[in-house]
């Protein structure tokens, strides 16, 4: 590194905030530890307990954060990116999720983040080893800390982390009745998640088309891509439309002129997150999908200045050193549904909730509403009957910020001006809505 930019500069600044102990919340406490699921497979979590002016955090309710991918960070992009005390600069975010809940990030699964495997055969390859992995540290984090185990615990999600969420959920939600799992699950929160991959996909050509991104020609290119994901998705070829999804991206970027995946009315700044020739598939998968979550300047801080501050982590492990690997290993799973698992949850009586931004790509709104409208859960018809309420932008009186419908324990929330990432697009409302789902508003 140049040791005379201004790059360098800030991080030695960072790195003299972070020693002075001014990375702690105003007036609560964090923990943080490792969690060894399985013979050389280790997660790391970080607590930060709830720091409201008006409560005690035995008062509020305990969140999990779990970030997509497979392979983002929540203990990074989670926290300093979108939802914790602090933004990447180090500075308070106004919008922090802290100050209303105890938020815990969990680098999942194995491999992503701060967390690692010892072993080339350590990383999780379904999303049932990843539940199986998670339950056993939700059950090491509640004994140990049983000051949670009687206050209100949701799990909230992002991308990837939605198609990982509702299955550690159900897991959960039977380790409970079991008696294995002592805590107050209170419902899951599914943002822009994976849960239907081929109806995110069957939609990206109508989408784009509609909002004046492709031309006739590109849409009928984009839905000949999209329709050889659908024929190797219903031959159950996993690992085939794993491959034919990225050439349909492919196919949508060279038609688009290269549009963010994220957030179609801004372009992806980073360079060296844009695809390049000859790269290989998982190559590329992960300069789309995880270079995002990783950007230079967050790799510096958490590699950095924040590693220092933890003061745990193992002197050969990168954060987010091994993210290549877990995207690899779960490269045959990718595309398969878990909207059965969705079913499954509601028919438990478990809440359930959906939200989704309107400026996504990679999980469009459409293809979230087209998976609903599926759903065997015999709550839907009257779910179906129910206008939407809008809700005011808390940031912009009078300026509607999202859309909201609820019946018995499902929800679905459209979070306007916002795409993949809701919380970084739209702060405010994000919290408002994590305060409705919670119910604390």
């Amino acid at each position: 590194m140049d040791r005379t930019g201004p790059t360098y500069t800030a991080l030695v600044l960072l790195a003299a905030v972070v020693t002075a102990g001014l990375c702690t919340p105003r007036a609560g406490k964090e923990a943080w530890n490792y969690v060894t699921v399985r013979d050389g497979a280790h997660i790391f979590w970080w607590l930060y307990y709830a720091d409201s002016p008006s409560a005690q955090y035995q008062q509020l309710p305990l969140l999990m954060w779990l970030q997509g991918g497979p392979g983002g960070s929540g203990s990074g992009f989670g926290n300093f990116e979108e939802i914790g005390p602090l933004n990447r600069d180090l500075e308070p975010r106004k919008s922090s999720w802290v100050q209303a809940a105890s938020v815990l990030f969990v680098d999942n699964p194995v491999g992503t983040g701060f967390s690692y495997s010892d072993r080339p055969d350590g990383y999780a390859t379904n999303v049932a080893m990843v539940a199986s992995d998670m339950l056993v540290l939700l059950q090491h984090f509640f004994t140990e800390r049983a000051e949670f185990q009687a206050i209100p615990f949701y799990i909230f999600s992002e991308s990837y982390g939605g198609k990982m969420a509702a299955a550690i959920s159900l897991e959960l939600t039977r380790a409970i009745a079991q008696g294995t799992v002592k805590c107050n699950f209170a419902g899951v929160a599914l943002g822009d998640s994976w849960i239907s991959p081929l109806d995110s996909v069957m939609t990206w050509g109508p989408y784009l088309y509609t909002t004046s991104l492709l031309d006739d020609y590109g849409l009928a290119d984009v839905s000949g891509a999209a329709e050889a994901v659908k024929q190797a998705v219903e031959q159950q070829q996993f690992d085939k439309a794993t491959e034919l999804w990225s050439v349909a991206e492919t196919v949508v970027e060279q038609n688009t002129n290269g549009v963010n995946f994220y957030n179609i009315l801004t372009q992806e700044p980073d360079e060296k997150c844009h695809s390049a020739a000859g790269e290989n598939f998982i190559s590329l998968q992960t300069r789309r999908h995880i270079c995002p979550l990783h950007s230079q300047s967050l790799s510096e801080l958490m590699n950095g200045p924040i590693r220092k501050k933890l003061g745990i982590i193992p002197q050969n492990v990168t954060w987010g050193g091994q993210a290549e690997d877990v995207f690899s290993n779960m490269a045959g799973d990718f595309m398969k549904p878990v909207v059965d698992i969705v079913d499954q949850l509601l028919t438990a009586g478990v809440n359930v909730t959906v939200y989704n931004g309107q400026l996504d790509l990679i999980v469009d709104t459409m293809g979230q509403e087209l998976w609903v409208k599926r759903l065997k859960w015999e709550g839907l018809p009257e779910f179906n009957k129910l206008r939407w309420t809008p809700l005011d932008d808390p940031s912009s009186s009078g300026i509607t910020g999202a859309f909201f419908k609820t019946y018995k324990n499902f929800a679905f929330y459209w979070i306007l001006k916002a795409g993949h990432m809701i919380p970084s697009d739209q702060g405010p409302m994000a919290l408002q809505m994590m305060k409705m789902i919670t119910q604390q508003d």
